[in-house]
């Protein structure tokens, strides 16, 4: 019985990494209501050949170097066609019998595949913030053009959207999201100076990919969900807040024009926002564990420290410009990010690398989708030569 709720089939992009994992967790659970139609990966194509295995899609879709190992693994599995490439991703998320489009790709490789869906007419669960980083406005226009729903799964911004619900017709004053503050709150930048990819890899609260991780140590993570909310909620830039709220409790809270706050609340589990994007407009019945007050009996906030961890102000300058600045901030912080996993710069460097490419690679005020891929690509070159 599913209680009039018609199945919906989904393509899950990136569905070995945390958020796509994570995903389909909650869709074993809720069997009745999701049929997975397309996994893709990049490279974790024993993951991908396992998850293909239980969930039978129609079709999954690889990175070219893992192509024929995965082919040969599905040769016995008729029904699932085996594709490899960027090609082949931006193609499947376009066929017809496909309602949501779940895009849990890491960084800017999210963007071309989630125009394809949109314009063929898919709802998007949003989990790839730098497709609204990059390109908010273009996206905005697309949604808009073509009727479909973006559906928020960052815990942020779906507590944003639980909050807005019923309120359309009450304008914000503003949004207010809520960081962890990282493993290195409260540090200074003296502190900083010596640490490790070990060391910023333990985040206090959530269990996330290492790319997310080192962002929320950075709070460049906050920095990308502040564009991300400008665009999703449609706001102007100076009615998006952070505060930071060590306890991961409050998602984010939203301010009513007459002052009223309202917030969403839950332990730090990432399926719930993916659940109730996936299952939206309803909310289904799981067995998530439940939050209590007593279990956690103080709830603190702080301002963040703009002055240590300056990816949160270079995040609200590029928001600031506008134009191509976020996308150079993203390619810029990818690379920067990617290196410091490397042991290639250190842990304050990465600012400095951000910093100097959003001075050095041409702006441009009203760029278009391939003027967005050659401002990424560029990026990405200054950033690697200043490393």
């Amino acid at each position: 019985m599913t209680d009039s709720f018609s199945i919906k089939t989904l393509a899950l992009l990136g569905s070995t990494g945390s958020i796509g994992t994570q995903a389909l967790e909650v869709v074993r659970e809720q069997r009745s209501r999701f049929r997975v139609a397309v996994l893709t990966a990049g490279r974790q194509w024993e993951l991908l050949v396992a998850q293909a295995r239980e969930f039978r899609p129609a079709a999954v879709v690889i990175g070219d170097d893992y192509y024929q190992q995965t082919k040969a693994a599905l040769a016995d599995q008729p029904e699932t066609e085996v594709l490899a490439g960027d090609a082949a991703l931006t193609e499947v998320v376009q066929r017809p019998d496909i309602d949501v489009v779940l895009t849990a790709l890491v960084g800017y490789a999210g963007l071309p595949p989630t125009v394809a869906a949109i314009r063929a007419g898919k709802d998007i669960a949003l989990a790839n913030k730098e497709t609204l980083v990059v390109a908010g406005e273009l996206i905005t226009n697309l949604v808009q053009q073509y009727g479909v729903k973006v559906l928020p799964v960052d815990s942020e911004h779906s507590a944003i959207f639980q909050c807005l619900v019923g309120e359309e017709q009450n304008p914000i004053e503003k949004v207010i999201l809520t960081a962890s503050g990282g493993p290195f709150r409260g540090r200074s930048a003296q502190d900083l100076a010596h640490i490790t990819k070990a060391q910023a890899l333990k985040h206090p609260n959530w269990t996330m990919g290492a790319k997310i991780t080192i962002d929320s140590a950075t709070l460049m993570n906050k920095g990308l969900e502040v564009i991300e909310a400008k665009w999703l909620f449609n706001l102007a830039n100076e009615q998006v807040d952070v505060v930071v709220h060590p306890q991961s409790i409050v998602h984010s809270l939203v301010q009513f024009e007459d002052g009223s706050l309202k917030a969403q609340l839950g332990l730090p589990d990432m399926k719930l926002p993916i659940q109730y994007a996936l299952g939206y407009p309803q909310r289904l019945r799981n067995d998530f564990p439940r939050f209590s007050f007593l279990q956690y009996p103080t709830l603190t906030f702080e301002a963040p420290d703009l002055g240590t961890f300056r990816h949160l102000p270079l995040a609200y300058s590029a928001m600031q410009r506008g134009g191509s600045a976020a996308c150079v901030l993203n390619a810029a912080n990818e690379v920067a990010v990617a290196a410091f996993l490397q042991d290639q710069v250190s842990f304050l460097g990465m600012a400095d690398v951000v910093a100097e490419c959003l001075g050095r690679v041409p702006y441009l005020a009203a760029p278009t989708l391939a003027d967005y891929a050659a401002t990424d690509a560029e990026a990405r070159r200054v950033a690697t030569s200043l490393l």
